[in-house]
């Protein structure tokens, strides 16, 4: 497991794309957090997303899916979590 979420983010690549709090390829990650306030399948449904990829959500240009050699189970819900609370 990475030091922090930030660490294992950027290891991922997620942070090639994403910010904590301005739009860039994808969105910032304080927007996903207002979009998912209050959902408490949030958690659940975006480390899918991001093992499956996804497209459509925030625009068009896909994100691709990130395998568990890419960004480990802990260290993907850490992240998730982290990014909920932005």
């Amino acid at each position: 497991m990475a030091a922090t979420p930030d660490e294992a983010m950027t290891k991922a690549g997620c942070m090639a794309c994403h910010a904590k709090d301005k739009k860039m390829v994808g969105p910032a990650f304080k927007d996903i957090a207002a979009k998912y306030k209050g959902d408490k399948a949030a958690p659940a449904k975006l480390a899918e997303k991001v093992r499956a990829g996804g497209k459509g959500v925030w625009g068009p240009i896909p994100m691709p899916a990130h395998a568990p050699e890419k960004i480990n189970d802990a260290d993907l819900k850490a992240s998730v979590e982290s990014i909920l609370k932005s």
